[in-house]
């Protein structure tokens, strides 16, 4: 919600704890909720932003009008959900294969038809090098100017700039293969060579009723 021009997949799991019917049911519902997700949060953005826009000091919120206008204005497309059965393999296969499809949109992802120059390429490759080169650490965290040394010790990479250095960084977020967040003052400096540390972490952060449990603490 928070990533312009995002494509979000929803994935159904355990089809296998259900019937045939009720897999079709839950579908239709997932897809109702979601869509009424939607609706609400940009009645909510608006609520906000007309607030603030009729406040009596507007121009003490001029920071927050701005990002709930960027928030507003972050497109959202909601593919249809995919319900897999992950017991089995062909299940597993039929999701790849959705992705892939969904990937390979024009579309959806412009990204996909673009010419890379070759450095991005060489850049991609060493990096995937560090991320399993056996000193690097399980969490796969790099400060930026480190991870520029490391990426100048290869010869053709020698005279990588840092800008240059960005913008490949950029696009290697946007296609996944590393977690860059230039925009957080704290983490700018940090490059997450490994995104599914970053995914177990969420997992056990943000999970259905964490509140209750952790309040269920005495």
């Amino acid at each position: 919600m928070r990533v312009p021009n995002s494509v979000v997949l929803p994935v159904g799991t355990h089809v296998d704890c259900c019937q045939e019917q009720e897999v079709a049911e839950k579908t239709r519902d997932i897809m109702a909720r979601i869509t009424a997700m939607l609706a609400e949060r940009k009645n909510n953005l608006a609520h906000f932003i007309d607030n603030l826009e009729g406040s009596e000091e507007p121009k003490f919120y001029v920071d927050q009008w701005e990002k709930l206008k960027e928030m507003e204005s972050c497109t959202l497309t909601i593919l249809n959900l995919v319900a897999v059965n992950c017991t089995d393999h062909c299940d597993i296969k039929k999701l790849e294969a959705t992705i892939l499809k969904h990937v390979k949109n024009e579309e959806l992802f412009p990204e996909v038809v673009r010419v890379l120059p070759p450095v991005y390429r060489q850049v991609e490759s060493a990096i995937v090098d560090i991320a399993q080169s056996e000193e690097m650490a399980d969490h796969g965290m790099m400060d930026l100017q480190y991870l520029v040394s490391k990426l100048s010790q290869h010869e053709h990479l020698a005279s990588l700039g840092r800008e240059l250095l960005q913008d490949i960084l950029r696009y290697l977020h946007r296609i996944g293969l590393v977690v860059w967040y230039e925009e957080i003052k704290h983490l700018e400096s940090t490059v997450f060579l490994q995104p599914t540390f970053l995914i177990t972490m969420f997992k056990l952060l943000v999970r259905h009723h964490l509140v209750q449990q952790l309040e269920s603490i005495s």
